[in-house]
């Protein structure tokens, strides 16, 4: 028996029945159609902010793209050779090959500026992002199990886009990048006994040698990225496996995202918005001047100019050096121990470790074993919102300092008098953040409390029969109050002997970090209250 088509039925095409036959193909040896069905049900909860990380992940495609294109043009010898190109002002000036090639590519290659800017604008963008992303995930508290792991991971991308981005600031061999390279030779040689010996491997003699841009290159081209790549690749298994985080709403639990699937949805707002980063970056890149290399001019280590600030994200460690007191250092052992520079090193480092280790911090002191898959408000957490608001204020300090001679110099203030200020700064004004932040959120937390109880204020008042003036308020609705309530409460925990009758000094530290997190509270509003209010 023949099978017919009906009239209103094609036969499909060539080009269909070729795609249908290859993905089976493919999917007969692969079983890739399951991978891409668990995937493509996958739920992504609706909120702005957690867009940053996806800003994060297209500014790194954008980077990609660039870079590629400038590594067709740009050569990282250092053999001094004499500048010929099109920009007069260098003619004839002795330079190495690296920054002859990126002066090349910003004046001779079409299209070769844009790029060059869309690199370091996208680079810019993507470390922000990064940074602004674990804000984000600190201060609502999204690195609760069972995210620890991946917040090691998002800390060391944030570490490794710090890297690239200097290691690739350094590669046009400019006074600039020179400079900054100088510094880090600094910091490399303050290390006693070894440090010396780490400078000359790293730079292939002494300081400039003739070796670090080539090797530089490989870790900015080669290494570096792979490692991000691989990294990445392990943050977002890990966001497939953990699940999506979620604010709090009616239907919302640990137990479930509410949002829109990968397929067709979230993919289609994801396409759409990459290319409106992409936009951006270009917008941005074609408009504002970034790192004119030109200005600068080939490196030479005998000056030593002020103005030269490199780029923001590094900013802090270079203001950590401005800060510390001249001269402090001593002989010991017969080896020079320069504190300027060993004790900023040592609080910088302090300070990442501290910033990667924090969710196993707050983990022992609640002693939540609890898997949270609902983000917290920063207001219902207000001893974290503190201790966030101070790193930020702190990093903030630090990365003005770094621009401690511009400050001077455009506000016509001594250089003296600008790093007293900041020094003074550097310890009150995390302190001040602490302490004002935590008692701004208590005081919403209250303002909360009242809201959901009594609702908003109406602004229409109302004689009572008995003479008497009030203003009616307008109760909130289920979905609005179950947003103001819905938090978890700690309480602080109480000194217990463990099973040998003893109360050991972990125990009353942990119980003292206890109380310092969770003494100052609100209550939240219980069943009884709201019962009672409504009658």
């Amino acid at each position: 028996m023949t099978n017919t088509l009906d009239n209103n039925t094609q036969a499909p095409g060539r080009g269909m029945r070729f795609t249908g036959w290859a993905a089976n193909y493919v999917d007969e040896r692969t079983s890739a159609s399951t991978a891409v069905k668990s995937l493509g049900r996958k739920i992504f909860p609706d909120h702005w902010s957690f867009m940053l990380g996806e800003v994060a992940l297209y500014s790194f495609v954008v980077i990609l793209i660039s870079g590629t294109f400038l590594t067709f043009f740009y050569d990282p010898s250092m053999t001094e050779v004499e500048y010929e190109g099109s920009y007069l002002p260098l003619k004839g000036i002795e330079m190495s090959v690296a920054y002859h090639t990126a002066l090349d590519i910003s004046f001779d290659v079409r299209g070769g500026l844009l790029m060059r800017q869309v690199h370091h604008w996208s680079a810019l963008l993507f470390v922000a992002s990064i940074g602004l992303h674990m804000l984000r995930v600190f201060f609502t508290g999204a690195f609760r199990k069972p995210r620890e792991l991946n917040w090691i991971v998002g800390f060391l991308l944030f570490v490794l886009a710090m890297a690239l981005g200097f290691t690739g600031y350094s590669l046009p061999d400019d006074l600039l990048s020179g400079n900054g390279l100088r510094i880090i030779d600094g910091m490399i040689k303050a290390f006693p006994v070894v440090g010396v010996w780490m400078s000359y491997l790293f730079f292939g003699d002494e300081f400039p040698g003739t070796d670090v841009i080539q090797r530089l290159y490989v870790l900015h081209i080669m290494l570096l990225p792979a490692i991000l790549i691989a990294v990445l690749a392990i943050h977002m298994v890990l966001l497939v496996v953990n699940k999506h985080t979620q604010f709090a709403g009616p239907g919302r639990t640990n137990d479930n995202v509410v949002g829109s699937p990968v397929m067709p949805v979230f993919a289609a707002k994801a396409g759409g918005f990459f290319f409106l980063v992409f936009g951006v970056i270009m917008l941005i890149a074609s408009l504002f001047t970034i790192n004119p290399i030109w200005n600068y001019g080939p490196y030479d280590p005998s000056p030593v100019s002020a103005g030269t600030q490199p780029d923001w994200y590094i900013g802090f460690a270079d203001g950590a050096l401005r800060l510390v007191p001249p001269g402090w250092e001593f002989v010991a052992f017969g080896y020079t121990w320069p504190m300027n520079i060993l004790v900023p090193t040592v609080v910088l480092i302090a300070l990442l470790v501290a910033v990667a280790l924090y969710p196993f911090f707050e983990a022992w002191v609640t002693g939540d074993k609890r898997e949270h898959h609902i983000a917290d408000r920063p207001r219902n957490a207000p001893t974290r919102t503190g201790i966030g608001a101070a790193g930020v204020t702190f990093y903030a300090v630090l990365w003005a300092a770094a621009s401690s001679d511009l400050i001077a110099t455009h506000f016509g203030m001594s250089i003296e008098g600008v790093i007293t200020t900041l020094q003074v700064l550097f310890f009150v004004a995390p302190i001040a953040a602490y302490i004002i932040t935590k008692r701004t959120c208590l005081a919403l937390q209250r303002k909360d409390r009242e809201i959901a109880l009594h609702g908003y204020e109406s602004g229409r008042i109302v004689r009572l029969p008995g003479g008497e003036y009030i203003e009616v308020h307008e109760q909130l609705s289920d979905y609005e109050r179950w947003k103001l309530l819905d938090y978890t409460e700690y309480q602080p925990l109480t000194v217990r002997p463990n099973d040998q009758g003893k109360i050991t000094v972990g125990t009353r530290l942990r119980a003292s970090m206890s109380r310092w997190f969770f003494e100052d509270r609100v209550e939240p509003v219980n069943a009884r209250e709201l019962e009672s209010q409504r009658h």
